[in-house]
């Protein structure tokens, strides 16, 4: 998986490509933690447009980054959800713990 930050005022985009699963919690973890406590982010976005693939400990993960992101005042959303991944989240209920678009 492929990761790619950028700041939007007080928006933090982590954009995602490639498989999302086991292999990259400590990618994804090194790119979401520091946003995670920094004090100008109000608000998480994950761009899953290139995601083809994700897995259980890619839920987890995506749990933790919340529990973690809420404690700090920070809301997070999936954006660019399709296909497969959609498929995933909805079975999950994530919908009715994050914004997904």
């Amino acid at each position: 998986m492929q990761t790619a930050v950028s700041q939007e005022g007080s928006k933090s985009i982590i954009k995602l490509v490639g498989r999302f699963d086991f292999n990259t919690h400590r990618e994804f973890r090194g790119v979401s933690d520091p946003i995670v406590t920094n004090a100008e982010v109000r608000e998480i976005e994950i761009d899953f447009q290139g995601v083809d693939y994700l897995d259980s400990s890619a839920l987890g993960m995506l749990l933790m980054l919340r529990d973690k992101a809420s404690g700090s005042g920070k809301d997070v959303s999936l954006v660019g959800v399709k296909g497969s991944v959609r498929q995933v989240l909805e079975i999950a209920n994530f919908s009715k713990l994050f914004k997904i678009s």
